[in-house]
């Protein structure tokens, strides 16, 4: 109980300013600049031209659309081969 006690008197502006005796005159606080840094576009992902952007991006798109049709042709050649059933809930 006696710390709790010490801690309700005690100082607390002089025990902040505690390891500042040196100081002689006011702090002035350092302003920070008017001007913002300005992080650039292609910090993070580089930027391309929209032509090479819609070119790449749509053979991007157009692989994955024949990757899902090649696909679904191979699950229907396998259904086929197999008799057509694809979930039988009588087996165990």
């Amino acid at each position: 109980m006696g710390t709790e006690d010490l801690l309700k008197n005690a100082d607390w502006k002089a025990v902040g300013n505690a390891g500042n005796t040196e100081s002689v005159g006011p702090v002035t606080k350092k302003r920070l600049p008017k001007k913002i840094r300005q992080v650039p576009d292609y910090y993070f992902l580089p930027r391309r031209s929209l032509p090479s952007a819609l070119a790449m991006y749509g053979a991007i798109c157009a692989a994955g659309v024949g990757a899902g049709m090649i696909l679904e042709v191979w699950i229907n050649k396998k259904i086929k081969e197999d008799g057509g059933v694809i979930w039988e809930m009588d087996k165990s």
